[in-house]
C-alpha cells in the first residue's frame, strides 16, 4: 500500500476539517503547518518517505496562506536533493467566497508539485452544473485541477457542506489510488 501524507495550514479550522476528510479518503497521515509556518523535522521525514503528498491551504487574498508559502519555500531543501521527484501530488483549498480566486491557489500548489518533479492528480469528477444541482452535490463548485471548497465567513467548522466533504473524501481516494498504482 502506498504511503500518503496530507500537509496543510488552517487559519480558522475549516481547512483542517477538510484535511481530515481528505486524509480519511486517502488513508493518509496528517501534517499540520503551525501558525508560524513550520513543521517538525519528523514531519519533513514523513513527507520524504511518502509516495503521495496532498497540499492544503486556505485561499487568502488570492493565494495560499503565508504559512503555507513559508512551508513551500522551506521545501527547497527537498527540491535541491530531488527527494520528492516522481511522487504523486494533489491539492485543495477553501475560501469564504464562491470564487475567491481559489483557482490561483490550486495553480500555486500544482506549480510547487511540478517544481519538485511530481505527478499532479486532477479532481476527476464531473461538475454539478444542472438546474437541479445543489450545494450538497459532489463537486458543486465545478473544480477540475484539484479540490475547491467554499465555506461562508460566518459559518462554523460544523457547518461545512456535505457535498464539499464528500468531494474531499473522493479526492483523497483518487490521489491515494494513483499512488498505489505507481508504487
Amino acid at each position: 500500500m502506498a504511503k500518503t501524507a496530507v500537509v496543510f495550514h488552517s487559519g480558522y479550522g475549516h481547512t483542517e476539517r477538510l484535511a481530515k476528510v481528505v486524509a480519511e479518503g486517502a488513508a493518509a497521515e496528517l501534517i499540520a503547518i503551525d501558525q508560524e509556518g513550520n513543521i517538525s523535522d519528523e514531519a519533513w521525514q514523513k513527507l520524504d518517505e511518502a509516495d503521495a503528498i496532498i497540499f492544503g491551504s486556505p485561499t487568502y487574498m488570492g493565494g495560499p496562506s503565508w504559512q503555507f508559502k513559508k512551508f513551500a519555500d522551506a521545501s527547497s531543501k527537498a527540491w535541491f536533493g530531488r527527494k520528492w521527484q516522481d511522487k504523486v501530488f494533489g491539492g485543495f483549498t477553501n475560501s469564504a467566497s464562491l470564487n475567491g480566486d481559489k483557482q490561483v491557489t490550486l495553480i500555486a500548489l500544482q506549480t510547487l508539485a511540478s517544481q519538485h518533479g511530481g505527478l499532479w492528480v486532477s479532481l476527476g469528477l464531473l461538475p454539478a452544473n444542472t438546474k437541479s444541482a445543489q450545494r450538497t452535490d459532489v463537486n458543486n463548485l465545478g473544480g477540475s485541477v484539484g479540490l475547491l471548497v467554499q465555506t461562508p465567513a460566518d459559518a462554523g467548522v460544523d457547518e461545512m457542506l456535505s457535498g464539499d466533504l464528500d468531494t474531499a473524501r473522493l479526492y483523497g481516494q483518487r490521489v491515494a489510488g494513483f499512488a498505489a498504482k505507481l508504487a
